[in-house]
């Protein structure tokens, strides 16, 4: 099913910030955010068992639980595993292993297997005290792996948490699924199989203002061609673009942070918001079908909003690409 036809509106709610990514925030905050978020009229939420060991299900859930089933779209994610087992040592998540240092304490396992993906569909279900998901995303399929092992574990997710996914899908118990990834290969591997097939694809961090001519030049032309349908997930590049410091997990480099400074400078001169043209950017893709920023306090919830329905000249997008900002082959809004 197209995700389109699922997804509620184009703005939804990420929930990674809610797992103490980067920083610990206090119950209160996490509860109010979300709370902002259903008052401005959100109703897509996203989350996923590795946000702080299922902090952020925990957190998600204390609210969305309270709120009518049937009004709003859940989608959360398969492929890591969150035991009762308590974390002794280091975990090796790569360049995700520090984001998550203030969440809970839980040993957490990649496992794209059959088992594990129906064990961790009904962990989050009892963490977040809901009855159903409506989306489930295959996380970060082989995303700290390489080489043959990068294959290997592919192949697990395929057999495995592929075919689980298609099946309660065909069965009704889940209306889609598809890859959450910050990588654009295992979406084209995905996209080339006869079957399984999925249904749409959560793409974090790379079809943003500051990097999205890699997703141009094979994968977006192919879920076009498909009809698949994506989710942008991290529309601000991990904060740089919503006036933070960080990039891809880690503090900005100094080139991007100068390429940031030209986009700030447009904005300023056409006085519109940097994150406006951030998500009105990432979704002029025509498979975009939502954009999923996070958030730790109500106001920027608010802002996310107002930036979605912030009027654009179409003058800000020409000066954009003729600033060589955007890449040629992207789509603009307004048509420019």
């Amino acid at each position: 099913m197209s995700l389109k036809n699922i997804l509620p509106g184009r703005l939804g709610f990420g929930t990674a910030p809610l797992g103490n990514m980067f920083r610990a925030i206090p119950d209160e905050d996490a509860r109010a955010t979300v709370e902002a978020a259903w008052d401005q009229g959100i109703r897509y939420y996203d989350t996923a068992p590795f946000y702080g060991a299922g902090l952020a299900e925990e957190r998600l859930g204390e609210v969305l639980s309270t709120k009518p089933r049937d009004s709003y779209v859940l989608s959360s994610k398969v492929g890591r595993v969150i035991l009762d087992e308590i974390e002794t040592d280091v975990p090796d998540f790569g360049e995700k292993g520090g984001l998550f240092e203030h969440g809970n304490p839980n040993k957490v396992l990649h496992d794209w297997t059959a088992d594990a993906t129906e064990r961790s569909i009904e962990g989050t279900l009892r963490r977040m005290g809901v009855d159903r998901l409506d989306i489930v995303w295959v996380h970060d399929i082989a995303q700290d792996f390489h080489g043959d092992a990068w294959v290997s574990k592919f192949e697990e997710a395929r057999t495995g948490a592929f075919r689980v996914l298609s099946r309660l899908r065909d069965e009704g118990v889940i209306r889609a699924w598809g890859l959450g990834v910050n990588k654009t290969e295992p979406i084209e591997m995905t996209l080339s199989l006869d079957e399984p097939k999925p249904d749409g694809f959560l793409l974090a961090g790379r079809y943003t203002l500051l990097d999205h001519a890699h997703a141009l030049q094979r994968l977006l032309p192919l879920a076009q061609e498909q009809n698949v349908d994506m989710v942008v997930g991290g529309p601000y590049s991990s904060g740089i673009l919503a006036g933070g410091t960080n990039f891809e997990y880690q503090q900005a480099p100094p080139e991007i942070i100068e390429k940031v400074e030209r986009v700030k400078a447009l904005t300023d001169k056409h006085g519109i918001s940097i994150k406006a043209a951030a998500l009105q950017f990432s979704l002029a893709h025509p498979v975009a079908a939502a954009v999923i920023p996070g958030a730790t306090r109500p106001s920027r919830v608010a802002e996310d909003t107002a930036a979605l329905n912030e009027n654009i000249p179409a003058a800000f997008w020409t000066d954009l690409r003729a600033a060589g900002l955007v890449s040629p082959a992207a789509p603009l809004p307004n048509g420019a």
